[in-house]
């Protein structure tokens, strides 16, 4: 069966190619339209498709729109009831609902050739779930929590797989709602709101949860697989923020005991959860599993013995997650992800020829890796550009800024080289086998979505890494899997004892994740950035800005 995922209603569009039960390609809209989160969640944009991203894993594949079985649309209207029916005020949700019905004319009209009879509505809820239960490595039948901001009528589902289906358990009616909470109090705080979640995460741990007892009021578990979450008087709790207002003690204060009253919540979920299974294996999906803290709590202090996170948790995910489970509907078996690394890639040719159009000047040294070591281990910046693109936020070692990570001023060095809050942290990659000495938490963990405790003799080693609580958000790395990463990360260890590198992502604030050849040069030409290593190519600040356009290949 070829069967192409659509993620388009709410916000981050995407698209998804699954054949025969194995996952070809997967990319976000956002990476070809360079808008971030592809559109604004809004009812006037529902009818946005991710246009560019379907027609490009068709183009992956080889394949046309007439050649496709079915197509994944990854929110059913036919489940959804009137916003104010459900507690919300959205006055123009009909729109978006009408923009639903309407998506296969749509689809068949930004695919020429499908039959707009392929299309098959997925309940957002479940698309989620399949993302995970079905796409986790190794899993066999396993539990399956979603939780976000809202589907067609519900913000929460607790289900399990068994076999090729998927059974729902528990599902929490809207306007209850754990992901429109954070959704609120992101926009109090003067973020974006269904954008700037993870920054609330990071500024909590700047806090104290002393307006807990209050939140606790307003959100708590309900004991039966349900919670309550709605009606929280953020203005009463702290003075709203100005976007371009420095935070203070108070807003700090009132992100961490929302952080804490969500993690309580969820082990309660969790909880219940595993008492109706008791399966040993977790998988998570959903926005709210994009808060890697909760994550690391629940993976300790949680009934199950291992917990795996979709790493695209977010909208993006339903567009694999439904094409998986039609997949599996349809007798295909369900191939789990090896990786991230779904998206666009280039050959060195055509890398080359890129370079050569730009007229930039360029080398290609023996060993790439190598060179960016050496600079890494000089205090350069990197700008990394290998492989495919990655699926979901994180940057996981192809498209990714690298620094030194024993420095304490690269934090505010690659902060203000991204345009970002000095309060967010940057993340650390290290080798899987190496990981354990020095950080403490869930192992292995390729995709950044849990947090670890920094061993006390590292900490004033790595500085750049540790987050003002201690901790790190790590990404380890599987030489057999990433072998171009893992050589970099033994030869900066050989030059400096250090076997971490900093890695965030290759952008800047409020910009997608470089995607192709022409956003790395814009990147690298518009940034502080010392040296950009894309493919086998390497291209120097100096050179780039010292050099005659169409000097090409320098001779090193």
């Amino acid at each position: 069966m070829r069967i192409l995922g659509i993620n388009a209603l709410f916000h981050d569009p995407a698209a998804a190619l699954v054949i025969d039960g194995r996952t070809v390609a997967a990319a976000e809209e956002e990476r070809f339209s360079r808008r971030k989160h592809g559109k604004r969640p809004l009812p006037f944009s529902a009818w946005e498709l991710p246009e560019q991203a379907a027609a490009w894993c068709l183009k992956r594949a080889g394949l046309r729109p007439q050649d496709l079985d079915a197509v994944a649309y990854s929110f059913d209207p036919a489940l959804a009831r009137p916003a104010d029916a459900m507690g919300l005020d959205d006055p123009w949700d009909h729109l978006r609902l009408t923009y639903a019905r309407e998506a296969p004319g749509f689809l068949r009209t930004a695919l020429p050739g499908l039959d707009p009879a392929a299309v098959r509505f997925v309940p957002h809820h479940l698309a989620h779930a399949a993302s995970g239960a079905f796409a986790a490595p190794g899993a066999g039948d396993c539990s399956v929590l979603v939780l976000d901001g809202r589907g067609e009528r519900a913000s929460h589902l607790a289900a399990r797989r068994v076999g090729d289906r998927l059974e729902s358990l528990r599902a929490q009616d809207l306007p209850h709602s754990l992901g429109l909470v954070y959704e609120e109090l992101t926009e109090h705080l003067g973020f974006l709101r269904s954008s700037d979640e993870f920054k609330v995460m990071a500024l909590a741990s700047h806090g104290t949860p002393r307006m807990l007892p209050e939140l606790r009021r307003h959100v708590y578990p309900t004991g039966d697989g349900g919670f309550h979450a709605s009606g929280v008087p953020w203005h009463e709790l702290c003075a709203p923020r100005g976007p371009d207002e420095p935070w203070t003690r108070d807003h700090a204060d009132v992100a961490a005991g929302a952080q804490a009253v969500l993690e309580e919540t969820l082990l309660d979920l969790v909880r219940w959860l595993h008492g109706r299974t008791h399966d040993s294996v977790l998988t998570l999906a959903g926005g709210v599993a994009l808060n890697c803290v909760a994550n690391s709590r629940i993976a300790r202090e949680g009934p199950f013995s291992r917990v795996w996170v979709q790493p695209a948790a977010g909208d993006a995910g339903t567009a694999l997650g439904g094409a998986l489970l039609l997949s599996a509907g349809a007798g295909d078996e369900p191939e789990p992800m090896s990786g991230a690394d779904l998206g666009r890639d280039w050959s060195d040719a055509e890398l080359g020829a890129w370079l050569k159009t730009a007229a930039v000047p360029f080398e290609r040294p023996a060993d790439i890796a190598a060179t960016v070591a050496r600079t890494l281990a000089d205090n350069g910046i990197v700008a990394w550009f290998q492989g495919r693109g990655e699926y979901g936020p994180r940057a996981l070692g192809h498209r990714s800024l690298l620094a030194h990570p024993g420095h304490a001023g690269n934090l505010e060095r690659l902060n203000d080289v991204k345009g970002r809050e000095q309060f967010r942290p940057v993340a650390p990659m290290v080798l899987a086998d190496r990981a354990a000495e020095i950080f403490d938490g869930p192992l292995p963990s390729p995709y950044m979505l849990f947090v670890h405790e920094v061993a006390p003799a590292w900490r004033d080693r790595i500085p750049a890494v540790v987050h003002v609580d201690g901790t790190a958000r790590i990404q380890t790395v599987d030489p057999a899997r990433e072998p171009l990463v893992a050589g970099l990360l033994g030869e900066f260890e050989r030059l400096t004892g250090l076997p971490v590198v900093v890695n965030t992502s290759l952008n800047t604030a409020g910009r997608p994740m470089v995607d192709d050849p022409r956003d790395a040069l814009e990147c690298f030409g518009s940034s502080p950035v010392d040296l950009l290593a894309i493919g086998p190519y390497a291209i120097r600040r100096g050179d780039f800005f010292r050099s005659p356009a169409g000097e090409g290949e320098v001779p090193r």
